[in-house]
Order: C-alpha cells, then structure tokens, then sequence
C-alpha cells in the first residue's frame, strides 16, 4: 500500500497506463498476424495494405511512449523485408 498522496496518485497512474499499453501492444500483435497471414496467403496486395497499416500502429505505438523508436523500426523494417522477398 502507497504511504503518500503521491504515491498514491502514481499508482492510479501507472494503473492507466498499464492498461493502455496493454491495448496497444495486443493491437500492434494482431494487426502483425494479421500481415503475416496475409504473407502466407501469398496474398500482395493485402499483405502491402496490411503493411501499411501495421507501420502505422507502429508509429502510433512510439508517439505515445508504448514501445521505443528503434524497436518500432526494427520491426518495420524486417517486416518490410519479408514482402520484398514475397514479390
């Protein structure tokens, strides 16, 4: 249990928080299968939309401090690379 106000308010905080990123970690996983199907499919033009969209969450997930720039970046770009390879 909190001792101070403070640590009182940081741990309703940190609660909030916890749920958003939890959201939005499960949504970058989905919209990830999502692609990867879409890749196994051998489907191009849904795989290059769902790639889009998946960079897009990606981007969405580091503006708002859920997940670090270069990890965003190495998962796009590897991403990327499997679609190069498809075509």
């Amino acid at each position: 249990m909190p001792n101070t106000k403070s640590a009182e308010r940081r741990m309703r905080s940190s609660a909030r928080k916890q749920l958003r990123n939890r959201s939005v970690k499960s949504r970058l996983k989905s919209f990830e299968k999502r692609y990867a199907a879409a890749l196994k499919a051998g489907k191009k033009d849904e795989a290059t939309t769902s790639l889009r969209e998946t960079i897009s969450t990606f981007d969405k997930a580091v503006k708002a401090g859920v997940i670090p720039r270069a990890t965003a970046n190495r998962k796009k770009s590897r991403l990327t690379l499997r679609l190069a390879a498809l075509k």
